[in-house]
């Protein structure tokens, strides 16, 4: 018997502070009105996509003590946008980043659990970390975090929050047929959570929520991070676009799951990816690489390497060669605000070196060729289908979140295009048949409508 086809999970993704986003494209719209997301989630909900996916930032960052150019200014907060499009959806899951670090698991819990009542089963938290004093600086609690600690501080949170989102039965609500009213049992809501972060009780003011626990995502790299979100996360972002790394990534993340008691199949691997169409592969590859250039201008290139080298490189010439200088790892943060991919500086620096000079680049030309973290899909619409499909199918990922490079109009065109051709290869719905999200992931319930873990 032929093993079944894996379905291709899909998310849409709008990004904030980035260099690929095309704002000089004359189709381009604004970033902050509420028109720019909710097109594009009413159009990932017209290619059927499973969710939508919104990044946030907790501060403006900064260059040298500036305002970074590439952030957004105004940018609208995440709790507040996804409520108004769960008006404006109806099947589509909401997914916000929100930090594990600057807020207390009461607020996160109620807004989560708020959010999946307004939507009737649609959240979903991107669990994010911060340890850095620039970002705490918007908070009483400040950059207090050692590095090692922010994991540990938001297993904790992940722990106390759930411990609300279960401090509720469905049982809990009962009818009072005299007056039609719903009254609430005595014990409903009552908490305790101890631990080394939180020592809180009280009662939990939001009825258990249509998913009982909103879904839970998380990117984690390092073994601590890939710990953290095998045990605890039902979904993960990748970096990892291309096999073989990608397929190596998938199946340590499913092997730690396993280690952990879970199944597999409770958690989703989705890299992010980018993408660019053509009626043929020549004229994709041409629009590709005019995209590219167009992304990676020299200032952005500096802006890049300003990253590793920690140092300001704005008098080098992005088209002569890279710095001589060595990074200054010791020095304050030249970038604030962006997290530090590259935490070998040095290696990476050497590496960079050795690409320039075996291929001959130039310093913007090193920056694009080593750049591409995001794994773009470029192809005729057959081609990319197949791009998708086989990589799935090849356990490279259960799935992608997308993000076009021309916002929000941008994802129109793989919804017309390319989804119907993964709707004839029967990978992708045609139509939602779940009512939660958790339902149009083929995520196991693992909880039981009392509010504890159901057996496995």
């Amino acid at each position: 018997m032929s093993t079944p086809r894996k379905q291709v999970i899909l998310g849409a993704y709008l990004g904030g502070v980035n260099h690929h986003t095309a704002w000089w494209h004359p189709e381009a719209g604004s970033q902050i009105d509420f028109a720019t997301f909710e097109h594009t989630a009413r159009t990932a909900e017209r290619g059927k996509f499973d969710f939508f996916f919104l990044a946030e930032g907790l501060i403006l960052r900064e260059r040298g003590g500036k305002i970074f150019d590439q952030d957004i200014i105004g940018r609208p907060d995440t709790f507040t946008v996804l409520a108004a499009l769960a008006a404006v959806t109806e099947h589509l899951g909401l997914a916000g980043t929100i930090n594990a670090t600057f807020n207390e698991p009461y607020e996160l819990a109620r807004r989560f659990a708020s959010l999946d009542h307004l939507s009737d089963g649609r959240a979903a938290w991107n669990v994010v970390t911060s340890f850095d004093a620039f970002t705490g600086q918007n908070f009483r609690r400040g950059g207090f975090l050692d590095p090692a600690d922010r994991y540990v501080r938001a297993e904790e949170t992940l722990n106390a929050v759930r411990a609300l989102w279960d401090s509720w039965d469905a049982s809990d609500l009962v009818a009072d047929k005299s007056t039609g009213r719903f009254l609430a049992r005595p014990d409903a809501g009552a908490f305790a959570f101890h631990g080394n972060q939180f020592d809180i009780s009280g009662r939990f003011t939001v009825p258990r929520s249509p998913q009982g626990r909103p879904v839970i995502i998380q990117a984690g790299v390092s073994p601590q991070g890939r710990d953290f979100a095998a045990a605890n996360a039902d979904a993960i972002f990748s970096p990892y676009g291309k096999l073989p790394e990608a397929s190596e990534f998938y199946a340590d993340v499913k092997a730690r799951a396993l280690a952990t008691g879970r199944s597999p199949d409770d958690i989703k691997i989705l890299p992010m990816a980018s993408f660019v169409l053509g009626d043929s592969e020549a004229e994709a590859i041409e629009k590709f690489h005019a995209i590219r250039d167009e992304q990676i201008t020299g200032q952005t290139a500096l802006v890049l390497l300003e990253q590793i080298w920690n140092r300001d490189l704005s008098d080098y010439d992005p088209e002569g060669p890279l710095p001589a200088i060595d990074p200054d790892p010791t020095a304050p943060q030249f970038i604030q605000g962006r997290a530090l991919i590259n935490q070998d500086r040095l290696g990476t620096v050497e590496r960079l070196r050795q690409v320039a000079e075996n291929k001959k680049l130039s310093l913007r030309e090193v920056v694009i060729d080593q750049f591409e973290w995001r794994g773009p899909l470029v192809g005729t619409p057959a081609q990319v289908a197949e791009q998708i499909d086989s990589f799935v199918q090849n356990n490279g990922s259960d799935g992608f979140i997308l993000g076009s490079h021309l916002v929000p109009t941008g994802l129109d065109e793989f919804v017309d295009r390319v989804v119907p051709l993964l709707q004839d290869r029967g990978v992708l719905r045609t139509d939602y048949t779940g009512s939660t999200l958790r339902d149009n992931l083929g995520l196991r319930n693992l909880y039981s409508e009392k509010g504890v873990p159901a057996e496995a």
